[in-house]
């Protein structure tokens, strides 16, 4: 798909490295390509946070199926099913909740999560060893309910599950694999809301089809050389991303509030 005439070349230029960075770092951590993309964007005034946001979900589909391709590993449905099943009922009342919630009140619970999610990342951190069993199913229930409303409201689905798939007593690997199924789950059920609204501007269409190659190419480079890294050094990474995604939800609130 050629670039739009009204989008500057040298703006999906940055794009694409923003785009080669997120990759990089997702399929490190399992998650956080969201996070990476918008706040790159909108830090270098590339494109605006919904043409980022939508591009963003199409890109983490692409992530997704590249990953689970040519059978080097399977999506842990089993796992993840209580998940997804709390994920699509939290999804769908966050999206329609945007109908009716006042301006003010969504502003003030984005500060309320931003919070939050710095505090998970501080007890992400404290409690260092992992939890001695996994979780039962009502608790990936809850978690995948809460990570789809946050999602629906604030695009913002990750806070809760990282924090929740960090903690079990299962393998990076596992983990990785199960944050990128969650998520993948995620953005197929925001586009579902999302293109049938017309929200999907030509812009972030062009900013995807020319991004796809490039997640393309790096994570089928990263699945033949993965980065073994120490499972302490890991949750650290993961935690520090937290609080990035809390500080920025907070300090937009609080912008908006002023």
């Amino acid at each position: 798909m050629p670039p739009d005439p009204g989008f500057p070349i040298a703006d999906i230029a940055a794009f694409l490295l923003c785009v080669a960075l997120a990759t990089a770092i997702q399929n490190v951590t399992g998650f956080a390509f969201g996070l990476v993309l918008l706040g790159l964007s909108a830090s270098l005034h590339i494109a605006s946070v919904s043409d980022a946001a939508n591009a963003a979900m199409v890109l983490t589909l692409v992530n997704a199926a590249v990953s689970f391709s040519g059978g080097r590993a399977r999506p842990p449905w089993r796992l993840m099913r209580p998940a997804l099943l709390g994920s699509a009922a939290g999804v769908a009342i966050g999206v329609l909740s945007l109908a009716w919630l006042s301006s003010n009140a969504v502003v003030y619970l984005r500060a309320l999560l931003g919070i939050t999610i710095i505090a998970c990342a501080a007890a992400l951190l404290w409690h260092s060893k992992p939890l001695h069993q996994l979780s039962k199913p009502a608790a990936f229930v809850r978690t995948g309910f809460l990570s789809g409303l946050l999602g629906g409201l604030f695009s913002s689905s990750g806070p809760p599950l990282v924090y929740h798939m960090y903690r079990q007593p299962l393998s990076h690997e596992l983990v990785r694999q199960a944050l990128l199924l969650a998520f993948a789950f995620n953005a197929c059920l925001r586009l579902v809301f999302v293109i049938p609204a017309g929200q999907m501007s030509a812009h972030s269409m062009v900013l995807a089809a020319c991004a796809i190659p490039v997640v393309f190419g790096i994570t089928r480079w990263q699945l033949g050389r993965p980065i073994a890294l120490p499972q302490a050094l890991l949750k650290k990474m993961a935690a520090a991303l937290l609080v990035l995604s809390g500080l920025g939800l907070l300090v937009s609130a609080l912008q908006a509030i002023v």
